[in-house]
């Protein structure tokens, strides 16, 4: 279903655009996703609606008897997990580490969107049909009212891309441009 609306206080969540994400993945949907989402992340901060950057530091344990390709986590490179740059971090945005695929799974998530009065978040980042897709999931089960920014979103694998933008997203909230998401703030604040 398409934007028809933006609650009084929505947030923006920016999901694993982080240095060892990125720069693994510089194809044109990766590279667009981070240009509208930092957009959309200044925009917000603009508007002194909350940002929320997460980053994601390794993976669940999963079973430790069939080798690290099982589910083990490796050391990951210094650095790896540290937000990119273009996001411009800002002392008013919120940080939130995960460690598997949904940002509300373990983490203060919900708990930090219930005390700042959020009902609506906006899911920029990548991949999408991991990270933002679980994200989505878990956000559309916790009683949100959720917005895909479907030009904001990347992810290595095109064809999980276009699967999880125009068939699973529709299911779990409402999709928009970037743009459409910035003239709706723009006209409701």
């Amino acid at each position: 279903m398409t934007l028809t609306q933006l609650d009084p206080t929505p947030a923006l969540v920016v999901i694993d655009l982080q240095k060892g994400i990125v720069s693994a993945h510089t194809d044109g949907t990766v590279t667009a996703a981070v240009e509208r989402a930092t957009r959309l992340a200044a925009e917000f901060r603009r508007r002194d609606l909350p940002v929320i950057l997460v980053n994601v530091t390794g993976r669940a344990p999963g079973r430790t008897d069939a080798g690290p390709s099982a589910g083990a986590a490796a050391a990951l490179p210094a650095g790896w997990a540290d937000l990119i740059d273009e996001l411009d971090v800002r002392p008013t945005d919120h940080l939130i580490t995960k460690r598997r695929r949904s940002a509300f799974h373990d983490t203060g998530l919900d708990t930090l969107l219930r005390d700042l009065g959020v009902t609506q978040v906006v899911l920029a980042g990548v991949s999408t049909s991991s990270g933002v897709e679980s994200t989505a999931r878990s956000a559309a089960d916790h009683g949100y009212h959720v917005v895909l920014a479907t030009d904001a979103v990347g992810d290595p694998d095109t064809a999980a891309h276009r699967h999880s933008v125009e068939r699973v997203f529709p299911k779990l909230g409402e999709t928009a441009t970037a743009a459409e998401i910035v003239a709706m703030a723009g006209a409701t604040r």
